[in-house]
């Protein structure tokens, strides 16, 4: 098993996409092919599936943490600080919700925010720079040399 490296350098991009096509169809495995391009190519998503965001979880678990946090902190000072206005119900869900939606929605998004710099590993600048600089070009990298 061969562990070179071949890169392909390309001016336009149907030019490029065939060539995917082409190593794809000579039995190169897409996790062995490395992209790199000046603008998002469409055509890459059908051809070489990447693996599905982690970013998700992040997104739940804020989502779930805010509301869950904020009913407890409304029942906790409902219940601790009652304030009996004309016989109303001390706990009265629909009033409740609201708040528990608002927080819902701030906690999953700083969360998701969070979660985003974990996983995109920022603010690395080390890792946000290519250390080869591709221009304007499309580009093919095969491990293991085809």
């Amino acid at each position: 098993m061969s562990t070179q490296t071949v890169a392909f350098h390309f001016d336009s991009c149907p030019e490029f996409v065939q060539k995917v096509e082409g190593l794809l169809k000579e039995g190169v495995k897409p996790a062995d092919i490395t992209t790199r391009t000046p603008f998002h190519v469409h055509e890459l998503d059908r051809l070489l599936p990447g693996q599905e965001s982690r970013l998700r979880f992040f997104t739940l678990a804020g989502a779930l943490a805010g509301f869950f946090l904020s009913l407890a902190l409304m029942i906790y000072a409902t219940l601790d600080w009652p304030l009996i206005t004309g016989g109303k119900p001390l706990l009265s869900l629909p009033t409740l919700i609201i708040i528990a939606f608002e927080c819902t929605i701030l906690l999953g998004g700083i969360v998701s925010f969070l979660g985003f710099l974990y996983l995109g590993r920022l603010p690395d600048i080390g890792q946000i720079k290519e250390p080869d600089e591709m221009g304007n070009r499309f580009v093919i990298i095969v491990r293991g040399g085809k």
